[in-house]
């Protein structure tokens, strides 16, 4: 099993920040390599179970199936379900974390799933590179003071 992890500090307040990712179906408004997202069969972006069909930026689409979403905790993990990847067994989980030196937020993404031995190394850095950390500046940039 292949893991990633990818933390960040966001110049926000927690709550500033939850406010733009817990919305399931909004990662157009707040990453920049995707396209379009809606949530199947009319669910709504909050509910545990709905799956979000998004396409991204170079053509690839993506459905992913949210586990669990947490106001107390301020996370949400979510299954991946298809995607031009080549990932099996995908599960993420993003989280925030108030830091009270300075009212900002500590950012963690981490993801475990399975692939192909010979693809493990080059999709770990392009989930943790090209997702995680990319969404994770658009949000700093969005924040800046």
């Amino acid at each position: 099993m292949t893991k990633v992890y990818v933390s960040s500090v966001i110049p926000a307040p927690a709550a500033s920040v939850w406010a733009v990712i817990r919305d399931f179906n909004a990662l157009p408004a707040w990453t920049p390599f995707v396209a379009e997202s809606r949530i199947e069969q009319h669910m709504l972006p909050d509910q545990i179970g709905c799956i979000r069909n998004f396409a991204l930026k170079d053509g690839g689409r993506i459905r992913e199936r949210l586990l669990a979403l947490s106001d107390y905790d301020l996370s949400c993990t979510y299954s991946m379900l298809e995607s031009p990847m080549g990932v099996e067994n995908y599960i993420a989980t993003l989280s925030l974390t108030p830091i009270t030196d300075g009212n900002r937020t500590f950012a963690a993404w981490q993801a475990e799933f399975d692939c192909a031995p010979e693809r493990e190394g080059q999709l770990a850095r392009d989930i943790a590179n090209g997702v995680f950390q990319a969404a994770f500046t658009a949000l700093q940039k969005r924040f800046q003071r």
